[in-house]
């Protein structure tokens, strides 16, 4: 037993100290009250006999809670302390280890492996406490902050989370998206290349693969005749032929019964033999398949639709030709029911309604709902529209006379009335009627009028401009109808009514043009932007020019340079002239307007006189899209005020060497020399037309002169290479030992040197030349290329990789000597060292075309779709990826796309000759004589220079002379399919 603890005597004013209250026990004396005085009533504390607050535990600020006596055990513990059940089963107590481990259990984990320092612990600090009211306004007004914060920020955490979404499936798009265009061209594939398409493998296992089918045996003839006259009881015969047809023998002792009432077939019993009749048999299985096909017909057309041939029902006949469900069909249904009831006037429903029957097929239920929106609505002209568009010929011709009651003044239903008529006769009849009531709708006077032959198009159209004289287009109509004279006065007319119009302006200036009056367009022009400007009008520079490239398509070429001098130079700044205009000569290019074009350059070239680019643009037009002749009269210009741009002497002597006219080139070039006296490319240019000209001795008189009076590297080289293709081989050599004293720094001498020694076939002379030149120039790639060739000819393979991998630590990051490097390996048999070496050259080069285009030709062919795709990722513009890509279509048959992927290659680097030989290879085996020639014409106008094949011919001292043409034959020859 518990001893009862004693507290002593109260204390004077302690209230309900540690003895009161319910810690001091039920037993406990309740102190003494003092006597009543006067005093009382002042001293009195405000809080007294009011009830405590809501979990208000006495003594429990200052800690006296504890004195506990076993009376107090119940009534005075915590409603929050555990039921002291320690006698309780084994398994319900809740004091002891269990109580023990629940609260571990209930305590926090404030370990410091569960702290964030922004959010704090995870859990709740407070959770163990109790959760009062005013938890609960707190928690209340912190999740409203929380709705309020998250209100703000929501549009742009939506807008970013869409974006996240849209970026996360472009980079992890559904196999269904992948897959989307491929099923898109299964629609374009032909049966042999379906039937070519390989099994797939079958994951099953043997049992599924191999199901047991069930074994149907046909009963023989002497079944049947055997247990006809046995009596034996047979419920079927074969229940699949029950269902195809076939009879039944039902519980029937002596004989078989169809089964369908009515069909019982008599005489199938031989007459006197006693045995089944097999033909009648058929004969009645025939008759049975008769009745079924005469049953199953359509309701609506009347035709069977059962092919009676092979028993198969035609099932298109049976599906509704609505996408929806039948369920949504009856929800709509009853919807737009329930809007037609509450506002009957109210068009939409009722078309709403025809329509979604029109959809599920029922026709007429549609035609009586939409006569009766007519009733309901007869001011809509979109019910009146929608009853004659459902009702068949006739009926809506009675419609459309109804709604024109109605609505006299809807030019719709007029139109719609025309329509319907298939006679012209007819049409014109109810559009003239239309005019009268409605006189004043441009696009009646217009339907009418297309209706109309010339003359009476042009008297409609003359009343038509009186009704409706706002109208720009029927006053240009009636004005091409009219002639020169009255079409200026009509235009005058039309000017007058609509001053703001710049087309009237534009088609008078046409109007004068086609009549010989060109003097007349440039004032008409002019006048036309003084007046619009003084009626308020905006001049459009954009509107205009898109105008002036329509009279460049129409013709009228004095119109459009006039449209483009007038208005080129309006709202633009100065600095920003030039950049604008030469942005809307190639604009105006793109679009087909080549004399828009002209023009802009001409008055650029009329500004910027003394500008050698614009000159430079101008010239390149005329190459590209002019005759040769301007071409030569722009270039005389050009020179005149550029005299120094060597370039566009150099174009003019071109073009005159083109057209054969040797002499006219060297007059071009003299006066060249004396505006650039001691021009390198000026010296070069009359070498080059003299060597191609058959005129040796005056090419090595230039040069000579040039060696002595502007000696520079290019002009040894060209020296030296003159002699080497003519065949002076001495005389080569000599010049290049001379030119490697003054500039032993220019590769293309060394390796001029080996290149002649190994024709001579003095390979070490050639070594020792190459091993010189890398000394001197050792980032020159070229050279140990050639080193690296010759070492690989002469047998020394393990030399040859030496100097490449020496090359390739002299030039880090050098695509082309780790392709070198690969093919070494490929052309000595070790396909797995060049896989590696590719592997390693992509990983220190994984930006180069060359090596991804050749790493997919190195793939097996099952890999190579996917390297290519990689290749693209990495290098989507380089053109030699895209010539890949273009082989890869090749070597697969897809000549289309190969097709595309060649044209795209020749567009994005016209200036590399291996993508045009193989081009023109392609266009020989698969294309036509005209695709051959116009691959073989741009090849030319492109001049290509550049390109592994193209040089190896194009540089070749046999082919010196050779032109484009015929090196693109030469290497498109050579050119063997094995990718």
């Amino acid at each position: 037993a518990h001893p009862v603890i004693d507290n002593g005597p109260p204390k004077k004013n302690s209230g309900r100290g540690s003895g009161g209250g319910r810690g001091g026990g039920r037993n406990a004396e309740p102190p003494p009250m003092p006597m009543s005085s006067p005093l009382m009533g002042k001293k009195k504390k405000p809080f007294l006999g009011m009830a405590a607050p809501l979990g208000y535990v006495p003594g429990l600020g200052r800690g006296a809670t504890g004195f506990t006596t076993r009376s107090d055990i119940g009534p005075a513990r915590d409603a929050n302390d555990p039921v002291d059940d320690r006698h309780a089963p084994p398994g319900q107590r809740t004091v002891g280890d269990k109580m023990k481990k629940n609260q571990e259990d209930d305590e926090e984990d404030l370990n410091d492996t569960n702290y964030d320092e922004f959010n704090g612990y995870a859990g709740s600090l407070f959770s163990s406490g109790p959760y009062e009211k005013d938890d609960e306004e707190a928690d209340a007004i912190y999740a409203a902050l929380d709705k309020r914060m998250d209100e703000r920020r929501k549009e742009r955490r939506e807008l970013r989370e869409k974006d996240e979404i849209e970026k996360y499936r472009m980079e992890r798009p559904k196999i269904q998206q992948q897959f989307s265009d491929l099923k898109r061209k299964l629609s374009g594939m032909s049966d042999e290349e379906w039937l070519s398409i390989p099994e797939v493998g079958d994951a099953r296992n043997k049992r599924q693969r191999n199901p047991r089918y069930e074994k149907l045996t046909p009963v023989p003839d002497s079944f049947f005749s055997k247990h006809l006259t046995t009596g034996d009881k047979h419920t079927t015969v074969d229940p699949l032929q029950g269902r195809a047809g076939g009879l039944s023998t039902l519980n029937l002792p002596g004989g078989l019964e169809s089964p369908y009432p009515g069909g019982m077939t008599p005489g199938l019993m031989t007459p006197g033999t006693g045995e089944l009749d097999m033909r009648k048999i058929g004969q009645a299985r025939n008759t049975l398949m008769d009745m079924r096909l005469s049953q199953v017909s359509d309701s609506v057309s009347g035709q069977t639709v059962v092919d009676p041939k092979g028993y198969l029902t035609d099932l298109n006949s049976m599906i509704p030709t609505h996408g929806g469900d039948i369920s949504d069909i009856k929800k709509a249904r009853l919807l737009l029911k329930s809007v037609r009831e509450t506002n009957p006037h109210h068009p939409p429903a009722w078309i709403a309604s025809a329509r979604l029957e029109e959809v599920t097929g029922k026709l007429q239920v549609a035609r009586n709902l939409i006569m009766k929106g007519t009733e309901m609505c007869p001011k809509s002209e979109d019910v009146w529209l929608e009853a004659a568009r459902l009702q068949p010929g006739d009926t809506a011709k009675a419609v459309v006379a109804q709604a024109v009651r109605h609505l006299p003044g809807s030019v719709r239903i007029y139109i719609r009335a025309a329509e319907l008529e298939t006679d012209v006769r007819a049409k014109k009849r109810v559009l003239r009627k239309a005019l009268e009531n409605v006189s004043k709708s441009v696009r009646l006077w217009k339907t009418a009028v297309e209706l109309e032959e010339p003359e009476d198009a042009r008297i409609m159209l003359s009343r038509a401009v009186e009704c409706c004289p706002t109208s720009v287009e029927l006053w240009l109509a009636l004005a091409r109808l009219e002639t020169y004279e009255n079409a200026r006065r009509v235009l005058n007319k039309a000017r007058e009514n609509i001053p703001t119009d710049r087309h009237i302006w534009i088609t008078a200036a046409k109007l004068e043009e086609a009549n010989g009056n060109t003097q007349m367009v440039e004032k008409i022009v002019d006048r036309a932007i003084t007046s619009l400007g003084a009626n308020g009008v905006e001049i459009n520079r954009e509107q205009w020019i898109q105008d002036a490239e329509e009279c460049d398509k129409a013709g009228s070429v004095a119109t459009c340079q006039a449209v483009i001098r007038a208005v080129i130079g309006i709202g633009i700044e100065e600095e920003d002239c030039k950049h604008t205009w030469m942005e809307d000569a190639e604009s105006c290019v793109s679009h087909g307007a080549l004399e828009c074009a002209r023009a802009i350059y001409a008055h650029a070239l009329q500004m910027f006189p003394s500008k050698k680019s614009v000159w430079l643009r101008a010239a390149y037009f005329e190459k590209n899209h002019g005759t040769r002749e301007s071409l030569e009269a722009l270039l005389q210009r050009a020179v005149a005020h550029c005299p120094k741009a060597e370039v566009l002497w150099l174009m003019g002597a071109k073009s005159k060497w083109l057209a054969e006219d040797v002499p006219a080139a060297r007059s071009i070039l003299a006066l060249a020399f004396q505006a650039n006296p001691n021009s390198e490319e000026i010296w070069l240019a009359a070498v080059k037309l003299e060597s191609e000209n058959n005129e040796y001795e005056r090419a090595r008189r230039l040069l000579a002169k040039a060696r002595s009076s502007a000696p520079t590297a290019r002009v040894f080289m060209k020296s030296v290479k003159l002699e080497w293709v003519l065949g002076n081989i001495e005389a080569a050599h000599e010049l290049c030992t001379e030119a490697l004293k003054h500039y032993e720094d220019f590769p293309k001498l060394w390796m001029m040197r080996g290149q002649i020694e190994e024709q001579s076939e003095h390979n070490e002379k050639a070594r020792e030349a190459y091993n010189q030149g890398l000394k001197k120039c050792p980032h020159s790639m070229s050279l140990w290329l050639l080193l690296s060739r010759l070492e690989e000819r002469v047998g020394q393979l393990t030399r040859a990789r030496s100097i490449l991998e020496k090359s390739r630590l002299k030039n880090p990051q050098s695509p082309d000597l780790w392709l070198e490097s690969v093919r070494l390996e490929f052309r000595a048999g070790l396909k797995n060292i060049a896989n590696t070496l590719m592997a390693k050259a992509l990983q220190e080069c994984p930006n180069s075309g060359i090596l991804w285009a050749e790493a997919v030709f190195l793939e097996a062919r099952p890999q190579r779709k996917t390297k290519s795709v990689d290749a693209l990722k990495k290098c989507e513009h380089d053109p030699h990826v895209l010539l890949a890509v273009a082989k890869l279509f090749w070597s697969e048959r897809k000549i289309t796309k190969a097709r595309e992927w060649f044209l795209r290659t020749v567009k994005i680097e016209p200036d590399l000759g291996d993508a045009w030989a193989l081009f023109y290879k392609f266009e020989m085996q698969h294309g036509t004589e005209e695709q051959q020639e116009e691959v073989r014409k741009r090849c030319e106008n492109a001049e290509p220079r550049h390109g592994e094949l193209w040089c190896a011919e194009s540089k070749h001292v046999l082919y010196w002379q050779k032109k484009i043409g015929e090196i693109l034959t030469q290497v498109a020859s050579k050119i063997k399919n094995t990718f």
